[in-house]
């Protein structure tokens, strides 16, 4: 019987953004990655403003959901969101670049839940969010 090889969590990241057209079209850029951690970093467009000229609400989301999938499906098993939260602690602007660090606060056999907080380039807390993923016991990659 041959034994399955392990896949590195920055092997299974990359697999992941190379299919994520979402995350290739927010323009996000892979800083770090480890087991249950990501770090990732993107650059502010014009077309992401809304109609009060501040960035729309999606796009912090968003950015932070992805370094919450990276952070929690890293070990290659495939987990998605069961529950996902949000605080905004001030407005971003057209050039800022964010950056969000995702960190695992627990792993669990099915489900996990990661803190993940966004900065500016001034290291201004702009949002922080909460996601806790189910574990399907699936590989990402066979």
């Amino acid at each position: 019987m041959q034994e399955e090889k392990k896949q590195q969590p920055a092997d299974v990241v990359a697999h992941m953004m190379q299919h994520d057209l979402f995350s290739q079209w927010l323009g996000i850029e892979v800083l770090e990655i480890k087991e249950g951690y990501s770090r990732i970093r993107m650059q502010v467009r014009e077309e992401m403003v809304n109609g009060f000229g501040i960035v729309h609400g999606g796009i912090p989301f968003s950015f932070a959901d992805s370094a919450f999938a990276f952070a929690c499906n890293n070990r290659n098993v495939l987990s998605v969101a069961l529950d996902t939260s949000i605080n905004f602690i001030k407005p971003v602007h057209v050039g800022d670049q964010l950056e969000a660090e995702a960190k695992e606060i627990h792993n669990g056999r099915s489900t996990g839940l990661y803190h993940i907080t966004i900065r500016n380039q001034h290291q201004h807390e702009v949002a922080i969010f909460k996601g806790t993923c189910f574990r399907t016991h699936k590989n990402l990659i066979s």
